[in-house]
């Protein structure tokens, strides 16, 4: 007689509290992990990839970016009437400050989903082999094209991101929007661009395309919960390797759980 699987049992609600205390679990664990001399020591390669970034974007791209922003803000009779209220009422020129405000909202995300595409794909690897090591010893490795998949997974999501968030800027004007689209689309990169890496050296194509469609939940909770962390300045620091050991510990749960379930129908 076949044994029902634990997900068929279990209500919509009874499910969603699985997948939160899911999440918990990986936080905690990765808690520990990240307090690893090897993680810590791996915190270095994106932070200093993202701080080398920003400064050649910043070096590079400041001067005409504002100069464009500048000429741009110009023709927009909103912001002038808004300047000449401002200057007229003797506080300050609202272009003197928003130019400025734009070019860092634009530039500075760049260096950082670039910070996140690095620990996604060189990074990873070395959070998985620290994590299976000592927690999924058994989990055997069935993932096929890992770098390949890893590459291509790291090079959308990241120009998905960029075009998004500089398309939707203008929206920002809207309240809540400048809350509201940052955490969106940080949300966006931590779940698409980890959960991927996460389980793509010990899932099977099929498992991979299983594990996502269950534990799509699970796996937007922990990138909203990374998002609200970026929020933060200092969080930015550790939150590539962070964000990549909670990935880890969800996803390789999520695979193991995934072969005892199959163990269990054979049996």
């Amino acid at each position: 007689m076949p044994v029902l699987r634990p997900d068929t049992e279990m209500p919509g609600t009874g499910r969603f509290a699985r997948s939160m205390g899911g999440v918990a679990q990986a936080f905690k664990r990765a808690l520990v992990s990240q307090c690893h001399p090897t993680m810590l020591f791996a915190l270095l390669l994106p932070f200093l990839i993202a701080l080398v970034g920003a400064l050649l974007l910043f070096w590079l791209f400041w001067t005409p970016l504002t100069d464009w922003l500048a000429a741009q803000a110009s023709h927009w009779d909103f912001i002038n009437r808004t300047d000449e209220w401002l200057l007229a009422m003797g506080l300050f020129s609202l272009k003197l400050y928003l130019v400025p405000l734009v070019a860092v909202s634009i530039l500075l995300p760049l260096s950082g989903v670039l910070g996140l595409a690095i620990a996604a794909v060189f990074v990873m690897p070395l959070v998985l082999r620290h994590v299976s090591q000592r927690e999924y010893a058994g989990l055997s490795r069935q993932g096929k094209l890992a770098t390949t998949v890893s590459v291509w997974n790291a090079v959308w999501v990241s120009g998905a991101f960029v075009l998004g968030w500089l398309f939707t800027l203008p929206l920002w004007l809207v309240p809540p929007m400048a809350l509201v689209l940052p955490i969106f689309w940080w949300t966006f990169a931590f779940s698409r661009m980890m959960r991927v890496d996460a389980i793509v050296e010990h899932a099977s194509p099929a498992e991979r395309k299983l594990i996502l469609e269950r534990n799509n939940g699970g796996f937007w909770i922990i990138g909203l919960i990374c998002a609200l962390l970026n929020l933060l300045p200092p969080a930015w620091i550790i939150l590539p390797v962070f964000s990549a050991l909670v990935y880890a510990h969800y996803g390789l749960d999520a695979v193991q759980r995934l072969r005892q379930e199959r163990t269990i129908d054979v049996a």
